[in-house]
C-alpha cells in the first residue's frame, strides 16, 4: 500500500470499507434468515412466544460462535502459510 499516493490510498481504503460493510450485512441477512425460519412458526401474535424467543437467541449465539471460530481457523491457516512461505491465493 506504500507504493500508492495519497488518492489511490484513499479510494482504496473506501472499497475496503463497503466491501466490508456489504460482507457485514449479507452476513446479518443471513444471520437474520436462517434463525426465523428455524425458530419462528406462529403467526397468531405480533410477538415472539417464549420458546421462540429462546430458540432465536441460542440460534444466534451459535451463529456468532461458529462464524468466529471459522475466522480464528482462516487466520491460523494464513499464518501457517505465510510460516511455511505459501503465500495465500498465488
Amino acid at each position: 500500500m506504500e507504493s500508492l499516493n495519497a488518492q489511490e490510498q484513499r479510494e482504496l481504503t473506501t472499497r475496503m470499507e463497503k466491501k466490508q460493510m456489504k460482507e457485514f450485512m449479507n452476513m446479518y441477512s443471513n444471520l437474520v434468515q436462517r434463525c426465523f425460519d428455524d425458530c419462528v412458526n406462529d403467526f397468531t401474535t405480533k410477538s415472539l412466544h417464549a420458546r421462540e424467543e429462546g430458540c432465536v437467541m441460542r440460534c444466534v449465539d451459535k451463529y456468532m460462535k461458529g462464524s468466529e471460530r471459522l475466522g480464528q481457523r482462516f487466520q491460523e491457516q494464513n499464518a501457517s502459510m505465510m510460516q511455511s512461505g505459501q503465500i495465500p491465493g498465488r
